[in-house]
C-alpha cells in the first residue's frame, strides 16, 4: 500500500445521549465501541452540555440548550495499520478520514478500528461552548466511566463566576487585543496566492535536550525564561525569517500566546487542598495577548532578546485584573461577538501565528481499559489567516514535546530547513 493511501469505511452512525438515571455499578467490559458508547452515555450525565445543541437567543447570541440531544457517534474501519499512518502529515492521514465532521450538536465522535486491531478515537467539538481545558476534563471522565471508576472531576457550570463588574472597567490594552466582528475590515479581493501561501498541518517532536538548550539560550542577566517562552521565542524568529518579500523591512511579525484565566481568576487551583470552582469551570476562559515586532529585529537579534519581548507581552495578560477586564469588555459589546485581533492578522501586513500550550493534554489518563494511548494530539486547522501551533507532552514520557503546527507552506519549509535539529517529523518509530 502506498504511504498515506488507505480507505475508511463507515459501518455505523448513531446518537449517544446521556444515560438516565446514572448506573454507577454497571459493567462496561464489552468489546471496542460498546465500551466507548456506554461510558460516554454515563459521562454525559455530568458533562450534559456536550449532549446539548447551540441555538440563538432573542438577540442572536449563541446559547447552549441542554436538551440531551446527544452526541453523533460514528464507527468506522480503516484498512491500514497504526504503524503505517503518516502522523507527520495529518492533512494526508487524519483530515477527512479519521476526524469526524461535526454537523449537529456540540460534540461529534468517530471511533475507527485499524487493520492491526488498534483503534483511533477522534472528537470534534464546538469551541464556542468549550475550550480544550473543558474538553480535557470530559475525556478523562469518559475514560474513568469506561473502567467503572468514580469520577475524579466534577465540572462547574456556574456562569455567575464570570459575571461582569458594575460598573465595569476596561483597560485600553484590551481594545488593542480584541475587536467587535462588526468593526472588521472587509476581506481583501483580488489577492493572488501561490503554492507557499496556503496553510498546512504537520506534527513534530522536540527532545527534552533541545528544549533545555533553547531555554539556556533564551536566558539572560539571570532571568530564566520558561520552556514555553523560550520555544515561542525560537518560533517567532523562524517565522520572521520566512518573510522574504521586497518590503520585509516594513513588515511586522506577530505572535500570540493563549492564556488560561482559571488560575488567574481564582488565584490558584486549590484552596485548603480542595479544587476551586474555577479550577473545574466548564466553558471558555481564554485570552490571546500578542506582540508585534519588526521582522528584521526578530531575525537579527539574539534569542534572549526575543524571549524578553515574549515575556513582556505576556505579563499584561496573566493577571486577575486582565480577565476581569476582558469579561467587562465582552459585556460592553454584547450582543456583538468579539474576535481576537491576532486571529485575523497575517498575509499583507506580515506573518502572524498563535501558540496554545497543550501541556495539560491528558493523553496518559485516557485509558478506556486497554492501556494508555500510544499517541494523542490536537488537530486544529482553524479558519484564520494566522498560523496555529500547539506543543504537548510526548506520550513517551521522557520530557520531549509533541508539536502540532498549522502554518503557511513556505513557513513550514523554512522551519524544516533551518531548524531540522529541533523540530523532527513525528514517526511511529519514535513513539515505539
Amino acid at each position: 500500500m502506498a504511504r498515506g493511501v488507505f480507505k475508511v469505511t463507515m459501518s455505523k452512525q448513531e446518537v449517544v445521549a446521556a444515560a438516565l438515571p446514572l448506573q454507577t455499578k454497571h459493567e462496561l467490559w464489552v468489546h471496542g465501541c460498546g465500551v466507548l458508547k456506554k461510558a460516554m452515555a454515563q459521562a454525559l450525565v455530568t458533562f450534559y452540555a456536550f449532549a446539548g445543541e447551540v441555538v440563538p437567543n432573542s438577540v442572536g447570541e449563541p446559547e447552549i440548550l441542554c436538551n440531551n440531544r446527544g452526541v453523533d457517534f460514528a464507527e468506522a474501519f480503516a484498512d491500514v495499520e497504526l504503524k503505517e499512518l503518516n502522523l507527520y502529515d495529518p492533512d494526508e492521514s487524519i483530515e477527512g478520514k479519521l476526524v469526524p465532521n461535526k454537523k449537529h450538536g456540540v460534540l461529534a465522535v468517530q471511533a475507527t478500528e485499524l487493520k492491526c486491531g488498534g483503534i483511533v478515537v477522534a472528537c470534534t467539538f464546538d469551541h464556542r461552548i468549550a475550550d480544550a481545558y473543558s474538553t480535557n476534563m470530559f475525556l478523562v471522565s469518559w475514560a474513568e466511566m469506561a473502567q467503572s471508576k468514580s469520577l475524579t472531576i466534577q465540572p462547574t457550570f456556574r456562569r455567575s463566576l464570570l459575571n461582569p463588574r458594575r460598573p465595569g472597567h476596561i483597560d485600553p490594552s484590551l481594545n488593542n487585543m480584541y475587536v467587535p466582528v462588526t468593526a472588521l475590515p472587509p476581506p481583501s479581493k483580488g489577492s493572488t496566492t501561490d503554492d507557499h501561501d496556503h496553510l498546512i498541518s504537520r506534527i513534530y517532536y522536540v527532545t527534552s535536550e533541545q528544549l533545555e538548550n533553547l531555554q539556556d539560550l533564551a536566558t539572560s542577566n539571570g532571568c530564566k525564561r520558561t520552556k514555553l517562552e523560550s520555544f515561542c521565542a525560537f518560533l517567532w524568529k523562524m517565522v520572521a525569517k520566512s518573510e522574504t518579500s521586497n518590503d520585509r523591512a516594513q513588515k511586522l511579525c506577530k505572535m500570540g500566546i493563549v492564556v488560561d484565566g482559571r488560575t488567574r481568576l481564582s488565584e490558584g487551583h486549590y484552596q485548603n487542598d480542595h479544587p476551586t470552582l474555577m479550577a473545574t469551570y466548564f466553558g471558555n476562559v481564554l485570552s490571546i495577548p500578542f506582540g508585534g515586532e519588526k521582522v528584521e529585529d526578530l531575525t537579527e537579534k539574539p534569542l534572549n532578546w526575543v524571549a524578553e519581548e515574549v515575556h513582556n507581552f505576556l505579563e499584561c495578560a496573566v493577571t486577575k485584573e486582565h480577565f476581569l477586564g476582558l469579561i467587562d469588555w465582552v459585556e460592553a459589546h454584547r450582543p456583538v461577538p468579539g474576535l481576537a485581533k491576532i486571529y485575523g492578522s497575517g498575509s499583507d501586513e506580515g506573518p502572524a501565528f498563535v501558540v496554545s500550550s497543550g501541556q495539560r493534554f491528558p493523553a496518559s489518563k485516557m485509558d478506556f481499559g486497554w492501556g494508555s494511548p500510544v499517541f494523542g494530539s490536537y488537530h486544529f486547522p482553524w479558519g484564520g489567516n494566522a498560523g496555529y501551533v500547539m506543543p504537548m507532552p510526548s506520550p513517551v514520557g521522557n520530557g520531549d514535546w509533541i508539536v502540532y503546527m498549522h502554518m503557511l507552506k513556505g513557513q513550514v519549509e523554512l522551519i524544516e530547513k533551518e531548524a531540522a535539529d529541533v523540530l523532527k517529523p513525528l514517526t511511529f518509530d519514535y513513539l515505539s
